[in-house]
């Protein structure tokens, strides 16, 4: 299937800096694409390029096979890292001011039940909850029915039931076959929501491809956590590699059953054993590293 996006050698530099160095990806039509780096990784420089918001020191975007220009622009939705709106106009107000801009429509009213704001249809924009708020910025990223739909950062500072909540909305939105470009700093969002991830660090993609893939390229064993208090003596010459931090030990192996039985033959209690996988937490920080990021 030919890609609905193309980025080719994107390049973003500021005096003294560059932001992007030269990076190349594509999306496929009707799947959410992951973009997730920390701090300073120029993952929103990326996406803000794409959206043509900053301008690019030089790169080449292609949007159904031909460079990107009007029919992109009418055909893109975008939800911004931070939005600041009119103010002293309601819910209503704003859909409609937003709607009226495009000559492109989606029924206003199937986005209004589509994100859940019939109830607050009359409600001033700035008395909205945090989740409310951002299924507000999504319904208008949504007025002109678009084909691909950028979402930057869009559950930062929302409740853990907010955020399931707009999980499940991005995910009915996929199911209709739009294309999805998301940047988050969550882990099991990006698990839960991208067909594909592509993890920035210093302006380059460092690792692409799915999370399942991704996962099992790096990591061919499992983690298992006991309280550094169940086990009293020294295991460091246990067959396995161990790591003792905040008042927990980490064990690492592909062998859960030989583990145990060590475990068990040094009269070590197993009823607080936790086993669990690597997860892409554990894939970010291995290849981002640990460090503070301003």
């Amino acid at each position: 299937m030919s890609p609905i996006l193309e980025v080719i050698d994107l390049v973003k530099t500021y005096p003294g800096v560059e932001a992007v160095r030269g990076i190349s990806f594509s999306l496929t039509a009707g799947t959410c694409f992951g973009v997730l780096g920390p701090n300073g990784a120029g993952k929103t420089t990326t996406v803000e390029i794409i959206e043509g918001v900053t301008r690019a020191t030089s790169v080449e975007i292609r949007y159904k096979g031909e460079i990107a220009g009007e029919r992109f622009h009418n055909e893109a939705g975008i939800q911004f890292q931070s939005t600041s709106l009119q103010q002293f106009l309601t819910v209503g107000e704003t859909l409609k001011m937003f709607h009226d801009l495009y000559s492109r429509h989606a029924p206003l009213e199937e986005v209004i039940e589509e994100c859940s704001l019939r109830d607050l249809l009359d409600r001033d924009t700035r008395k909205l909850s945090g989740g409310q708020f951002q299924r507000l910025l999504l319904a208008i990223a949504l007025v002109n029915n678009p084909d691909i739909l950028f979402l930057d950062e869009p559950t930062t500072g929302l409740d853990p039931q907010a955020r399931r909540n707009f999980w499940a909305l991005i995910e009915r939105i996929k199911s209709r076959g739009k294309t999805i470009m998301l940047t988050t700093h969550y882990m099991d969002e990006a698990y839960v929501l991208c067909d594909e991830i592509a993890i920035m660090d210093k302006g380059r993609i460092i690792a692409q491809g799915s999370p399942d893939a991704l996962l099992h390229a790096h990591y061919n064993e499992v983690i298992l956590q006991i309280p550094a208090s169940e086990v009293p003596g020294d295991i460091s010459s246990a067959p396995f590699r161990t790591v003792r931090h905040n008042g927990t030990i980490e064990m690492y192996t592909a062998d859960v059953q030989g583990a145990i039985g060590y475990l068990t033959g040094e009269n070590i209690p197993l009823g607080q054993l936790r086993i669990r996988p690597f997860n892409l937490e554990d894939l970010f920080l291995d290849l981002t590293g640990k460090d503070l990021r301003a």
